[in-house]
């Protein structure tokens, strides 16, 4: 039987250009054996979460989330929580692009994503968990939270990544410390800091040198916290990341793998950002799903500490080899 792909689609992320190569995309899909449809969402609320949901429950073999990382967010959130989950598809068409840029599937080009996807290699993914809601990249409580909320839509659209960094750069001189307290499998840390970070890839913001040894699915975060909120130290803090991701060692921040964390700000509020959007207030908890999605990645061009599996499966393949060689040369001897 043929296998069936539902494209979920935003018309209105990046600069449209999702919608210029639909026609061929849906061909390179067919010609590599799914029977390909498309959805584009609308502005009702969930309307990626509800039709990834929907082509799920239908038996659909692949879902792709063709947009933003919020698209994205929302298609997870459509079949992470299903017994019976399809495979995941990326097609980058959104402002930083973060998954995609981890996941090393081409950002420029929304038919060269889609060649990605009929090549074949997949990874199985941790994903994020915090009450209900479910997240691919990251979470975060301070800074982070202030900035993505702060950059107008319209400005993502025209400006990308650059209205990030303007943004972040009006912000910087105003960030104040936080009384937090983040519990971690093997410790707590309960003082002041002006942001935490609990990330999955090594791909934050458009930096990839955050998180330097950041593995898709060991079934752990990498959790940040940045203890400083002196505007010296952070913007030493971040040519450090810049310079090979030195900052791990630094005594200003708490670099740490945990399978789970419990956020508090005792004193204030602090809101939660979850894949680049609000996602609540703390106290909340997060949940590391190892090897929840199965979702399609150029693994050719990703570091091969990256993927933990990545042994097994080539001595599965190893294995498939041997026996096929002893058959054949049981047949060979037969004849």
């Amino acid at each position: 039987m043929e296998k069936r792909c539902r494209i979920i689609y935003n018309p209105t992320s990046g600069r449209e250009a999702m919608k210029n190569d639909l026609v061929e995309i849906l061909n390179v899909l067919e010609n590599a054996g799914y029977e390909t449809s498309a959805y584009a969402t609308t502005p009702e609320p969930k309307s990626a979460q509800n039709e990834a949901k929907r082509a799920a429950l239908a038996g659909f073999d692949l879902v792709i989330a063709a947009g933003g990382d919020g698209t994205i967010n929302e298609v997870v959130n459509g079949i992470a929580p299903l017994e019976k989950r399809p495979k995941l598809g990326i097609i980058p068409a959104g402002t930083t692009n973060d998954y995609a840029r981890a996941l090393k599937i081409p950002r420029e080009s929304p038919l060269e994503a889609a060649k990605v996807i009929a090549k074949g290699q997949t990874v199985k993914m941790d994903i994020g968990q915090a009450g209900d809601q479910y997240f691919v990249n990251i979470a975060a409580g301070g800074l982070l939270s202030e900035l993505t909320y702060s950059v107008p839509s319209q400005l993502k659209s025209l400006f990308g990544y650059l209205a990030y960094l303007v943004k972040g750069a009006e912000l910087l001189p105003r960030i104040r410390p936080v009384n937090m307290r983040i519990e971690y499998d093997d410790g707590v840390f309960d003082g002041q800091a002006s942001m935490f970070f609990l990330a999955l890839t090594n791909s934050i913001g458009g930096f990839e040198q955050i998180v330097p040894d950041a593995s898709l699915d060991d079934g752990k975060f990498t959790l940040i916290v940045v203890k400083t909120s002196n505007l010296l130290e952070i913007l030493q803090l971040l040519t450090m990341v810049l310079n090979g991701g030195k900052h791990v060692n630094d005594p200003r921040v708490l670099y740490v793998k945990t399978k789970k964390v419990k956020a508090e700000a005792p004193d204030s509020k602090m809101m939660i950002n979850i894949d680049g959007e609000y996602g609540g207030d703390a106290p909340m908890t997060f949940r590391n799903l190892k090897q929840h999605l199965e979702i399609f990645a150029n693994t050719d061009k990703i570091p091969n500490d990256a993927i933990t599996n990545r042994e097994e499966e080539n001595e599965k393949d190893a294995r498939k080899l041997f026996v096929k060689g002893v058959e054949d040369y049981s047949k060979d001897k037969d004849e």
